[in-house]
């Protein structure tokens, strides 16, 4: 199955934090959208792999996601290795995305920043001939490189190279992240130890969260936006696309 955009997190709910609302957004444009997680989560303070497969499964639901792969790597020890490497070139090579969102290049978590670099060495090694994957069957992929790699801006506040309006997209970006229900503030989850408190999972999160795209769609106009950061020097053929 080819989808025009492959979103990819180190953990569950990357992706609906930080480019939810531009996925959202693409897709009412007529794009297809299918997600990576590399690992379960295990580590997080709340909730267990297990309640967050099933959370993850819900979100992919909500956003209408074509697919939703986990490669189960180690949370936390997962390593910059041939091996990995492979696992995301054959999901990319399997999918053949035009555009792939993943991880920011530097942040709070040093999981953020090595899966960062992980993705974006397997997109330029995934057009490489004579670097074999295979499908399920064994028959071999063919190459495939995406256009563009473009990541995503998580818990420090990096520059973005450029901002996406996700001014009509907020309220359903908010519930997409609610359906982590084990590891942010839903009074009703009763049934996640609730005791375990961690960064995200107080009421003031969502706040922040709101705020932080306010003050990223702010300087382009927009209510709300989710910026991004991008590897290589993006061109253009029309100065009217700018905004």
């Amino acid at each position: 199955m080819k989808v025009d955009i492959l979103a990819i997190g180190v953990h569950p709910d990357d992706v609906e934090l930080s480019c939810s609302g531009t996925l959202l957004r693409h897709m009412d444009q007529g794009k297809t959208v299918g997600l990576l997680d590399l690992t379960r989560g295990e580590l997080g303070t709340r909730g267990t792999a297990e309640i967050r497969d099933q959370e993850a499964a819900d979100a992919a639901e909500l956003l209408g996601a074509s697919f939703r792969k986990n490669l189960e790597m180690e949370d936390g020890f997962f390593a910059y290795n041939p091996e990995n490497i492979k696992k995301i070139i054959a999901i990319i090579r399997e999918h053949q995305p035009e555009i792939i969102l993943c991880n920011a290049v530097d942040d709070r978590h040093p999981d953020h920043g090595r899966a960062a670099k992980l993705t974006a060495d397997a997109c330029f090694y995934s057009g490489l001939v004579k670097i074999p994957t295979y499908d399920a069957e064994g028959n071999p992929h063919e190459r495939w490189r995406p256009k563009a790699v473009y990541h995503y801006i998580q818990d420090f506040n990096l520059k973005p190279d450029f901002v996406v309006d996700i001014s009509e997209y907020m309220e359903r970006k908010l519930d997409l992240v609610k359906a982590f229900r084990s590891q942010f503030y839903v009074p009703d989850a009763k049934e996640y130890e609730q005791e375990l408190s961690s960064p995200i999972s107080s009421k003031s999160f969502m706040d922040f969260l709101k705020a932080k795209a306010a003050t990223y769609g702010r300087p382009a106009g927009f209510d709300f936006g989710e910026g991004f950061t991008v590897p290589r020097t993006p061109g253009i053929q029309d100065l009217f696309q700018l905004s």
